[in-house]
């Protein structure tokens, strides 16, 4: 089934049933008006909503409205928590070696990860605010799953079987805030502003035969100002399933119901073409364009967000269809207009070598 919330003025919406096509909507009010309500009773209240949702795709309910992203929260508007991985290591490969640093043999047996903020979600077509364009606005495009309750000390089978729901994501990073706060080694935290996800959030039997060991065989399309710059294939390579990533979070603690976790960067490897590398997939984020161009030119040439773009993330079925609905949000100052940025963020005139702060701007999440 496929499962929305609508805008209704309270911080986290009304629940509504999508149709497959995603044209339909219908009230779950009768059954649960929040996701959270379901997410805690999934055995019981889920089944209610199957029925509902076999019935509006039937066109045996007598309530239903045109569905509209557009006015759409985040699935979950806020949640107990939004911890995202790095499952992809070619991206953390293409950012270590973008700076002549080694990847260490410890990211191979163990996920990296961090947690975000969970408290105020974006809306599939809310804007991105963001207080200056000199912070290094980039887009992130994701795969996230929403959990149920999962034990603390749960392998990484036992936490496959703990996964409710699957979304897209638009995990947001501020890559000129990231190196001053990864140098005070305690990780991110200004440099990730609110995270926006898909429109509706599936249960596993949508994704059909695409779900394979935790992971999602299917191309995630990333379209940046109108231009598709990515269709990353989101299964082969990533390195760590859904399940070691909430396995991982696991270890020494429970995880409780509507937990999201997210995949980090979908990203996948070059191919060598006529003596050069070349990445015919494109990329889900700028900075690992940035990545690419550094290791071939020496130096990266194209820029951050600015106020005014756009960035849409959607994934298509196999009867060629979207699956998630799209992410389609623009990027917006604070107060609509431009801010002045802090002298320390101004980014080099042209021609001026780059602060090595600023080619360490690439994150590896």
């Amino acid at each position: 089934m496929k499962l929305a919330t609508l805008k209704d003025g309270s911080r986290d919406g009304q629940l509504v049933v999508v149709s497959r096509d995603l044209t339909l909507a219908h009230y779950a009010t009768g059954i649960a008006s929040r996701l959270q309500q379901v997410l805690d009773d999934w055995g019981f209240m889920s089944p209610q909503l199957q029925d509902l949702y076999d019935a509006l795709n039937g066109g045996r309910t007598r309530h239903a409205f045109p569905f509209d992203p557009a006015m759409c929260m985040a699935p979950l508007p806020r949640a107990y928590q939004w911890a995202d991985g790095s499952a992809y290591l070619n991206h953390v490969e293409l950012v270590r070696k973008a700076r002549n640093a080694e990847v260490p043999e410890s990211f191979y047996q163990d996920p990296l990860m961090y947690q975000g903020g969970s408290d105020d979600f974006l809306g599939p077509t809310d804007d991105v605010v963001v207080p200056s364009e000199a912070m290094g606005i980039d887009f992130e495009a994701e795969i996230a799953v929403v959990t149920g309750d999962v034990r603390m000390g749960a392998t990484p089978e036992q936490a496959l079987e703990g996964i409710r729901l699957v979304m897209l994501a638009n995990d947001v990073s501020l890559r000129n805030l990231i190196p001053a706060e990864l140098g005070k080694g305690f990780g991110f935290f200004q440099s990730k502003p609110a995270t926006a996800f898909s429109p509706v959030a599936v249960t596993l039997d949508e994704i059909g035969e695409a779900w394979q060991k935790g992971r999602v065989h299917l191309a995630l399309q990333s379209s940046w100002n109108g231009r598709k710059v990515g269709m990353c294939d989101a299964g082969p390579e990533m390195t760590f399933h859904f399940g070691q990533l909430i396995a991982h979070i696991a270890k020494t603690r429970n995880v409780r119901a509507g937990s999201i976790v997210g995949s980090g960067t979908v990203s996948n490897k070059g191919v060598e073409k006529n003596g050069h590398m070349d990445w015919p997939k494109g990329y889900s984020c700028i900075a690992e364009k940035r990545c690419i161009e550094t290791i071939q030119t020496g130096q990266p040439y194209t820029e951050f967000m600015k106020f005014g773009d756009t960035i849409r993330i959607e994934m298509k079925g196999a009867d060629g269809r979207s699956l998630f609905g799209a992410i389609d949000q623009e990027i917006v100052a604070v107060g609509g207009r431009p801010k002045e940025a802090p002298v320390s963020l101004v980014k080099p005139q042209q021609g001026d070598a780059p602060p090595k702060a600023q080619e360490e701007a690439a994150s590896e999440d």
